[in-house]
């Protein structure tokens, strides 16, 4: 994961990833190469999200934004939308 170590960094992130994901998006016969950097660049947003969430949440209860760490895969994945 990139630079988390801030909201800025973390949504410079998530702006690669989704242009990541557009791009794997767009061809017309996906390799099994792409199809894998594909679930990799959408497991990593997801990370993503859900820690910039959490420093959010952090920030405006008053605690340190800082102290928000990435949760696992399976975590993040696991939840229900």
């Amino acid at each position: 994961m990139a630079d988390t170590t801030n909201d800025a960094g973390i949504g410079a992130r998530i702006k690669e990833l989704v242009d990541q994901e557009h791009h794997l998006r767009s061809h017309p016969n996906p390799t099994p190469e792409d199809l894998t950097a594909l679930k990799a660049a959408e497991v990593e947003l997801d990370q993503c999200w859900d820690l910039l969430r959490q420093r959010r949440a952090k920030q405006e209860t008053g605690e340190n934004p800082g102290d928000a760490k990435a949760r696992a895969v399976g975590e993040v994945e696991g939840y229900l939308q």
